[in-house]
């Protein structure tokens, strides 16, 4: 059962797709691909450096409260590359698998570098969190009618408590370690809630070009349950749960599904170019594990899935 779980995910997310295009037809993916401009491009950019700077800090905090040396630059080169390899990877989650295990090599501790990334990660989702499930306390209406989405989210989260492999050494490892980097609280949430500013910035940017001409302040909570959605393990290199959640909270909210599925493919593909610059961080990590000479020894290069960057 366990081996079957992420091809599960995987069809899971496919489904959701599927469903949608179903329901919408394409208009919404063609009407998204037509609304992006080249300074909507350029805002990408800017913005996906920004959120991949503050991430990036938030990493090697963590890491140093671990006792890891990790270099900025290198932080920030490494980020870059994961959410690449995340976005074009299936599942979303192997950019991070291997920005792990890599660092965790160079370090001297695979176990520890990948307690690093995994406590990472989950204080910048931790902080997506809390902001999603605020804004629907704060929306009686919106909570109503999200009800069956959040039902859901339940059911997917006892599946991956069931289905994930827990070992106790592990987990007494893992809590040691989050009791060290908790240390640096202060740090890490609010280099969390600056880089889940900068994706809603995004997100705000997506509505705006597919004309959604609601106030910021109404936008802002169905834009949280978007970025909510997007920590469920179901996903197509981000793709699924996002659409399907923010299609819904749209119609809730009386702005329309259709516009809201646009918003998030929009966002989708934003988000997408945002992360470009990892593409190229891969293709000069790759020419430097290219031996120069024939006569040279080739060097390791571990698998992507347990591997160093």
């Amino acid at each position: 059962m366990k081996r079957l779980w992420p091809w599960g995910r995987l069809a899971i997310g496919v489904g959701i797709l599927a469903a949608l295009l179903w329901w919408h037809s394409t208009d919404a993916f063609v009407a998204a691909l037509h609304a992006i401009d080249s300074e909507s491009i350029v805002l990408a950019l800017a913005i996906g450096f920004m959120t991949t700077v503050l991430s990036a800090a938030r990493w090697w905090l963590v890491a140093r409260r671990l006792g890891l040396r990790l270099p900025v630059a290198g932080a920030v080169t490494d980020y870059y590359r994961s959410q690449f390899l995340n976005a074009v990877l299936p599942a979303g989650v192997l950019g991070d698998v291997h920005r792990a295990v890599s660092h965790g090599h160079r370090s001297g501790d695979v176990a520890r570098g990948v307690r690093a990334v995994f406590l990472e990660r989950c204080a910048g989702q931790g902080v997506a969190v809390v902001a999603g499930v605020a804004a629907l306390f704060a929306h009686p209406a919106l909570l109503s009618a999200m009800a069956p989405v959040l039902v859901s989210v339940g059911i997917a989260l006892v599946l991956l408590l069931v289905l994930g492999r827990w070992r106790h050494p592990a987990l007494a490892s893992t809590f040691s370690d989050l009791r060290a980097a908790a240390r640096a609280w202060p740090g890490i949430v609010g280099l969390s809630a600056a880089a889940l500013a900068g994706h809603l910035a995004l997100f705000v940017v997506a509505a705006r070009l597919v004309g959604a001409t609601a106030p910021v302040l109404q936008l802002l909570p169905l834009l949280l349950l978007a970025l909510l959605a997007m920590v469920l393990p179901i996903n197509v290199g981000g793709w699924g749960p996002r659409e399907a959640v923010l299609a819904l909270a749209f119609g809730a909210a009386g702005l329309g599904s259709a516009q809201g599925l646009t918003v998030s493919v929009v966002y989708g593909v934003l988000s997408f170019i945002s992360c470009l610059p990892g593409a190229a961080t891969l293709l000069l990590k790759h020419r430097e594990d290219v031996p120069e000479r024939r006569d040279q020894a080739p060097q390791r290069v571990p698998a992507l899935a347990g591997a160093g960057q």
